[in-house]
């Protein structure tokens, strides 16, 4: 079996510090996301969309445990068909982010949602990743993206983002004793140094110009009637003003 770096890095306690925080996100945004096929591309080893309700869920990857094998920029999957796509650590350690969200963004549904995790370059994460002693080896090898340009490439496609937060703003210490140490840093830094957790989570809805959501039929239905009743007492109303207004001539 393929060994995945990244997900033998979140064993380790700072990895499972960071998964515990990705996950309880994941588990109370993906709720409320519905539709009929959901994506979650990379890291297969962990159900990131175990919460949500679409029945018909997949895990891509090159290998390893996914359900369904295949390259990030070439999904065996048909052209808008997918409502939700999750993308956890993707883009930092592709070779072409950029085509990687072209696919993604081909095979989605429009207003389907896309939740995307990443690194942040500009946090105590990003500043190990670029000068730490150790920056060749995971997840630090990784190119972060920063979330300005994330926004560009989705704005280019056609995204428009909805919602998002940053989290983990302690330190890369190893320890579990430290990490329990620092937690104090959690709250103060989503209060006075927000831009500086150690990792974006950002959702974004695609937007296609020119398309009508239909609505069910019976909903047309009410609605025309509604309209219908309102049209027709706004003209009682007015036939009323109308014979107040009548003169009687003797």
């Amino acid at each position: 079996m393929t060994t995945n770096p990244l997900a033998d890095w979140f064993a380790t306690p700072l990895g499972a510090y960071l998964l515990a925080k990705e996950r309880a996100y994941l588990d109370d945004v993906t709720p409320d996301i519905f539709g009929f096929h959901a994506l979650q591309l990379g890291l297969p080893q962990f159900d990131l969309l175990r919460e949500n309700r679409i029945t018909h869920r997949m895990r891509v990857d090159a290998g390893g445990e996914a359900t369904l094998r295949a390259k990030g920029t070439e999904l065996p999957i048909a052209t808008q068909s997918i409502d939700l796509a999750l993308l956890p650590h993707v883009l930092e350690f592709a070779e072409d982010p950029h085509a990687i969200l072209r696919e993604v963004d081909r095979v989605m549904m429009p207003e389907g949602r896309i939740v995307i995790l990443g690194f942040n370059p500009w946090s105590l994460w990003g500043l190990r990743s670029a000068l730490g002693p150790r920056r060749h080896e995971t997840p630090w090898n990784g190119k972060f993206v920063s979330l300005l340009r994330v926004k560009d490439w989705l704005s280019l496609l056609g995204f428009e983002v909805s919602a998002g937060r940053l989290v983990c703003y302690v330190p890369p210490v190893k320890s579990d004793k430290w990490l329990e140490r620092l937690a104090f840093m959690e709250p103060a830094g989503d209060r006075w140094w927000a831009v500086g957790g150690a990792v974006y989570m950002l959702q974004a809805i695609k937007r296609v110009r020119g398309v009508r959501l239909l609505t069910p039929a019976w909903q047309e239905a009410v609605a025309r009637e509604k309209r219908v009743a309102l049209a027709a007492k706004r003209e009682g109303a007015a036939g009323h003003q109308r014979a107040g207004s009548l003169k009687i001539v003797k």
